[in-house]
């Protein structure tokens, strides 16, 4: 019996042993599902080949505010900054905090959160900042002036990384005066250190008042009219992926 037993239990373990190898080499598990790699598994360098050959999923970071990191009621993991990532296949890393802004801080502005949250971690492929939005009754060359710090910083802190800077999201399509010279602010500072500036409000994104009924924000704006539901967030993303499709950035790789 003992000498059955042991047989019956050797065979066992080399069928579990073959299932592993076999895990190992497909990347696929015993039960069929995907073996998941981070980055850091696969080798150094995002957006590189992998040993397999195959191209590592492009590594994106996003700094922002409530739009970005959710406001309590959308959770970040389904926030336009997710819901980008999904779309375009990336690896992401959402950082920022509700209510703040470039100048505008819950304990910490943009800069300190870029330093806490994002700016000690490996250079990713793109970093896109988002911004403005709760700055707006800030002067805007005050914006602009702590915006031109954080980018210089990021630029400084990982030299091969894109930076795109996107302006104010706005709930409604007839924004303060003040968000508007905190986006021309922004556009203009964007022009002059040469990245690539996405303009929510100069491109419409959302039209109209929830509380009107008129144009697209009855559908994407909660009845605050500033956040996005959920169907917000995801039509979001299409708007910032066709932008940055165009832009040549959809498949972001660091910069030699």
């Amino acid at each position: 019996m003992t000498s059955r037993r042991a047989r019956r239990g050797a065979a066992t373990l080399v069928l579990c042993l073959s299932l592993v190898a076999v895990a190992a080499a497909t990347g696929c598990s015993p039960i069929g599902g995907r073996v998941h790699r981070s980055a850091a598994a696969d080798g150094p360098g995002q957006g590189g080949k992998q040993a397999g050959g195959r191209a590592a999923p492009p590594v994106v970071m996003f700094l922002g505010d409530s739009y970005t990191v959710g406001d309590g009621r959308v959770q970040p993991e389904f926030t336009y900054a997710s819901a980008t990532a999904r779309l375009l296949g990336w690896q992401v890393v959402v950082g920022g905090r509700a209510g703040t802004g470039f100048v505008v801080k819950r304990r910490d502005a943009f800069l300190g959160l870029f330093e806490s949250q994002l700016g000690w971690r490996p250079a990713p492929d793109m970093l896109i900042v988002s911004g403005g939005h709760n700055d707006f009754r800030v002067p805007a060359p005050q914006v602009a002036a702590a915006a031109h710090v954080l980018l210089e910083r990021a630029g400084q802190r990982w030299p091969g990384t894109h930076i795109v800077l996107m302006g104010p999201i706005w709930g409604t399509g007839t924004p303060p005066q003040g968000a508007i010279a905190v986006r021309d602010a922004l556009k203009n500072l964007a022009g002059q250190l040469g990245i690539p500036f996405v303009d929510p409000i100069g491109e419409q994104w959302i039209t109209g008042d929830p509380l009107t009924g008129i144009g697209n924000a009855p559908q994407y704006i909660k009845r605050d009219r500033t956040h996005p539901n959920e169907a917000g967030h995801r039509y979001v993303a299409t708007r910032l992926a066709g932008d940055l499709r165009r832009l040549g950035l959809a498949e972001p790789s660091r910069k030699n």
